[in-house]
């Protein structure tokens, strides 16, 4: 169906590209058409509370980027636009110059972009229903792990997100009582792991 977002996942290798996906607003806009589905430039400007020339002009460079395309609507007035993946990746441990500056900007985005959501939850929490504010929340663990052991802990989580991932792009997947959550997920190494020479207390 046209509406279908593909199920695989867009690798960013170019820093060009990565750089036109770190903007807010079209962060947004990827992740509202990833999760309610295709739709116009004028009811994502509606949902985000922006107006229709911005969206428009952002889904444009989006789908440039290879981020969103056009799809058949219910008339010819207008077409939407459809997410062309579910997920966004890139690698950040390049040592290309460029690639780090445009993972340092986006990384950034998506820092400010969570903190807004979370605020923003602060400011209902209090009208939610007590079974949500009870299974919602924060928290974080300290762990002493090595590079190799972290990778390990984020594809265990990754593999268990994925159990839900039918239900992104099938609403019938979704049981009663069901709502769009977001899970964050930071790993942030702490200081700076001293050299060899200096590790033991030499006294240098």
């Amino acid at each position: 169906m046209a509406d279908e977002i593909p199920r695989r996942a867009l690798k960013v290798t170019d820093p060009r590209a990565l750089r036109a996906y770190a903007h807010p607003l079209r962060m947004r806009l990827i992740g509202l058409l990833r999760g309610e589905g295709p739709m116009t430039a004028t009811q994502a400007a509606a949902r985000l509370d922006d107006n229709v020339p911005n969206c428009s002009f952002h889904l444009r460079q989006l789908a440039k980027y290879g981020f969103a395309e056009r799809v058949p609507g219910a008339d010819a007035r207008e077409r939407p636009w459809r997410a062309t993946t579910q997920y966004t990746s890139w690698d950040d441990d390049s040592d290309d110059p460029a690639m780090r500056e445009a993972t340092d900007q986006i990384n950034s985005v998506m820092v400010g972009i969570y903190l807004q959501r979370a605020q923003d939850y602060l400011a209902i929490r209090a009208d939610e229903p007590a079974e949500w504010r009870a299974a919602a929340g924060f928290g974080d663990a300290l762990l002493h792990v090595t590079a190799t052991e972290l990778r390990e802990v984020t594809e265990q989580i990754d593999a268990l997100l994925a159990r839900y991932d039918e239900r992104l792009a099938d609403p019938t997947k979704r049981p009663p009582g069901s709502r769009p959550v977001t899970i964050v997920q930071m790993a942030l190494p702490r200081g700076v792991v001293p050299p060899p020479e200096t590790a033991a207390g030499d006294g240098s």
